[in-house]
């Protein structure tokens, strides 16, 4: 009972805090923005539940903010259960906000050419579905519908999105044109985009994992000189065509790095062991440890 508490209090605490209400905010405002001043007006669409929303909006003339509180609601209750209270309710405060920003709030369309249409209203609300990620949230409920159907049918979640974003578009294209429906494929690709810069951002964490005869001068050059942390596994090397069974021990040091910071310790490790063998690759998220030289200065 007292863990429920402490627990129930943990998510409390991250539904009030400010930045995440700040963020729900300001990512909702530019969804609204996109949609009353860029897409709405011109029959532009974009992928998942806000595509679908627009296109009912346009065909049966619904009230739009309506369409993105219904359409959404059973998609808060999946994500209830399958990822938590604290999804829940941030993705429900960041629906309502949606839907009273289409209600209440009226923009002139800012331009009538699609192209530009296309490209900025694809990163607006792209950035603004990406603030609200960050903020613990979503504002489109596809994604909950892709972790769903995902495990019953062994598609990826991205080949689910894929095949709801296309029937989206074929009908698009029957109703309003097939060049609408292009310059709507625009505006999701922008659009996803933008999510992705503003969720994972320019500081996005890579593994930089090495492999040299010369280890210890590695080992030093990254903590010493670069203030990283490293972790070190220990492993084999060799086991090459026409000598398999030549294998000999060796470290393999890891490093985890932004995209910023590659080529510079790729530089030093090549100029200490121009044979060194170096590998990337991109993680979703780091915590912890060591991760920025600043968080090593006291």
């Amino acid at each position: 009972m007292i863990k429920k508490y402490k627990s129930d209090s943990v998510e409390w605490n991250k539904v009030r805090n400010p930045k995440n209400l700040l963020l729900i905010l300001i990512g909702t405002s530019l969804a609204v923005l996109a949609m009353k001043g860029f897409m709405i007006p011109n029959r532009f669409m974009d992928g998942g539940i806000t595509g679908i929303s627009i296109l009912l909006h346009e065909i049966f003339h619904i009230n739009i903010s309506f369409l993105v509180i219904i359409l959404n609601v059973l998609f808060i209750y999946l994500g209830y259960k399958r990822i938590g209270k604290t999804f829940a309710v941030q993705t429900t405060i960041a629906v309502l906000l949606l839907s009273i920003g289409l209600l209440f709030i009226y923009i002139n369309p800012i331009t009538h050419d699609k192209l530009l249409i296309a490209i900025f209203g694809g990163i607006l609300i792209g950035t603004g579905v990406g603030l609200v990620i960050r903020a613990g949230g979503v504002i489109d409920g596809a994604e909950v519908i892709a972790v769903f159907t995902g495990r019953k049918t062994g598609f990826s979640n991205s080949e689910i999105i894929m095949l709801i974003n296309t029937i989206i578009f074929i009908v698009a294209a029957f109703e309003f044109g097939v060049e609408t429906a292009m310059y709507s494929i625009i505006t999701y690709f922008t659009a996803s985009r933008a999510t992705n810069y503003v969720v994972d951002g320019i500081e996005e964490f890579t593994a930089m994992n090495i492999i040299s005869a010369k280890q210890e001068e590695i080992k030093s050059f990254l903590v010493n000189e670069l203030s990283k942390g490293i972790t070190v596994y220990k492993g084999e090397r060799g086991y090459l065509p026409g000598s398999f069974e030549i294998k000999t021990d060796c470290e393999i040091i890891v490093t985890i790095v932004t995209r910023l910071e590659i080529k510079q310790i790729q530089d030093g490790v090549l100029s200490i062991d121009p044979k060194a063998f170096i590998y990337v690759h991109s993680i979703k998220e780091a915590t912890g440890g060591v991760l920025k030289a600043k968080a090593h200065t006291k």
